[in-house]
């Protein structure tokens, strides 16, 4: 019996590399790679180039891993921006609808501005305030808009052992210095980037009997590691479990201004994850303990 297949876009990122192994059990996983170093090269921005991969490869899942990420370039590019982050998650969403597959596709706390006091609903109002959370929301908006049957997972503060992120400059940074100063006024969850690809596994796999179809499920859902802390209570975290000796001194979002905004409170409630898949991730302290000891034995 034909295996069906699992189409991964953005296979060489964070997200997209824990679900090359998280999704085998469930179908033939294809992964591609912007770059096309090994494996199939898909540029998303080619609408056309991406309606033919479907078209040839015809897979029952799509999971859209693909983003512009870089955060303050943004500002600066907000048309490439635009284009990765809305724009492509548009057309795929059509596409996707046309040919009869499901899309997953992961956003972001930036979607959110300012706080009510209590983490973020998936109902609760949108204000992003940086070019990269007006892009993504656009993106979530678009796919809800495409008639795609499709999940979007918006998520916080990703990491992984490998890649450009948080948790590798503090290492670097926390080996180099005495001290290093860290934003203690901004709060979320750090989400390792395997929970999520994890998360998205145990999801998919409720729907493997349906096809794949998320019919009254499809929409929009928060999926973070559960607890909660501070850029500097991450950062003190990452030098206890490390061992480093460097001093990790809280400073306010004032004193290190960047040229995008940062939501204060990225707090993201996962009740509905929970109650509609049963997905509920361990705490962000459990996870960090566990990625730096997959990171020590890689």
């Amino acid at each position: 019996m034909n295996r069906p297949h699992i189409l991964v876009l953005g296979a060489d990122g964070q997200v997209g590399f824990q679900l090359l192994r998280t999704l085998a059990p469930l179908g033939e996983v294809i992964g591609s790679r912007l770059d096309g170093a090994t494996g199939l090269k898909i540029d998303v921005c080619d609408h056309a180039a991406l309606e033919g991969a479907i078209v040839a490869l015809r897979p029952r899942v799509i999971v859209n891993a693909v983003a512009y990420t870089a955060v303050d370039r943004a500002e600066e590019e907000s048309a490439v921006a635009t284009a990765i982050n809305a724009t492509a998650v548009g057309v795929l969403g059509k596409l996707a609808a046309r040919y009869g597959a499901s899309v997953v596709h992961y956003s972001t706390d930036y979607v959110y501005f300012g706080s009510m006091g209590r983490p973020w609903r998936e109902d609760d109002p949108t204000a992003p305030a940086s070019v990269y959370g007006r892009s993504k929301l656009a993106g979530d908006e678009a796919l809800l808009a495409s008639g795609a049957d499709a999940l979007i997972l918006r998520t916080s503060w990703v990491y992984d052992w490998r890649g450009r992120n948080f948790l590798l400059t503090m290492r670097r940074l926390l080996a180099e210095r005495d001290e290093v100063c860290v934003v203690g006024d901004q709060i979320g969850a750090p989400t390792w980037a395997r929970m999520i690809a994890e998360g998205t596994a145990l999801a998919l796999a409720q729907t493997a009997g349906d096809g794949f179809r998320f019919g009254a499920r499809s929409g929009v859902y928060h999926l973070t590691c559960a607890g909660e802390t501070s850029w500097h209570g991450f950062a003190a975290a990452i030098r206890d479990l490390t061992g480093a000796a460097c001093r990790v001194t809280p400073i306010t979002t004032a004193e290190y201004p960047l040229p995008a905004p940062r939501p204060a409170d990225s707090r993201l409630d996962n009740g509905r994850m929970e109650a509609v898949f049963g997905v509920c991730l361990p705490d962000w302290e459990l996870a960090l303990r566990q990625c730096l000891e997959e990171s020590r034995a890689a």
